[in-house]
């Protein structure tokens, strides 16, 4: 996917996700993340939104800590939201593509980075407002959706704050049914090595259609959403290490 995909998806799913939280209400617990109520979501996320366009906007080479959460609720936090998810929108559109600031992982340029990167940021948290009411505005894009697991597999989890580790190396598939993606990641006592390849044997292999790929290996869907077959000691040491927090 380019940058101008990414952008239209970061706002399609931004939208998605604050419509979500509005059917649901501030107060509704958000099963996804155990211990949130919809109120948190909108202040991490939107939190999170500004703090990416800083970089964006002013071109900041060095990091900058976020603003912190804001005291609103209701209404206002909601208006909040929106607003944030607007200007970040904004800031990409208008970013040149030469873009230089600060980025936390390989991409083809800063540009490239906080499009996608802000783009699944909130795909996921939209799985997350959709899970705290009753009906869903509908799954993840398969193409979009390949281009997650990519990201997670391939970006998050080779830096070196992966706590995805084994004492011996094993060797985890991942494969999406529907689009023919597969990645095969090589886990062992360093950072998860993935690959875009099906060659050689695999100690597990887990897959299914891209989208729940996607949700489940995010920790939105339980991994019974997905087949798994051979070792599957693997698959839950993904379910129990795997989680990314904000810090």
């Amino acid at each position: 996917m380019d940058v101008a995909e990414h952008i239209k998806a970061l706002d399609t799913e931004g939208r998605l996700l604050a419509s979500a939280a509005e059917a649901a209400g501030p107060d509704a617990p958000v099963p996804t993340c155990p211990g949130w109520t919809v109120r948190d979501l909108l202040r991490h996320t939107g939190v999170v939104h500004r703090w990416a366009t800083r970089f964006v906007a002013e071109g900041a080479t060095g990091f900058l800590p976020d603003a912190g959460q804001p005291e609103l609720d209701g209404a206002e936090l909601l208006e909040w939201f929106r607003e944030g998810h607007e200007l970040l929108v904004a800031a990409l559109r208008a970013a040149p593509p030469d873009l230089e600031c600060w980025s936390f992982m390989p991409a083809p340029s800063p540009l490239a980075f906080w499009a996608r990167r802000q783009a699944h940021e909130t795909a996921v948290h939209r799985l997350d407002a959709e899970s705290a009411r009753a009906t869903h505005a509908g799954g993840v894009e398969a193409a979009f959706a390949d281009d997650g697991v990519d990201e997670l597999l391939r970006a998050f989890h080779a830096r070196p704050k992966s706590r995805v580790r084994t004492a011996e190396p094993r060797i985890l598939r991942v494969r999406a049914t529907d689009t023919a993606a597969v990645w095969t990641v090589h886990l062992s006592a360093a950072p998860p090595r993935a690959e875009r390849t099906d060659e050689g044997p695999a100690d597990c292999e887990v897959s299914g259609p891209a989208e729940v790929l996607y949700a489940t290996l995010w920790n939105r869907l339980p991994l019974s959403a997905l087949t798994v077959t051979g070792d599957e000691s693997l698959a839950r040491l993904w379910r129990e290490t795997s989680a990314i927090t904000w810090a």
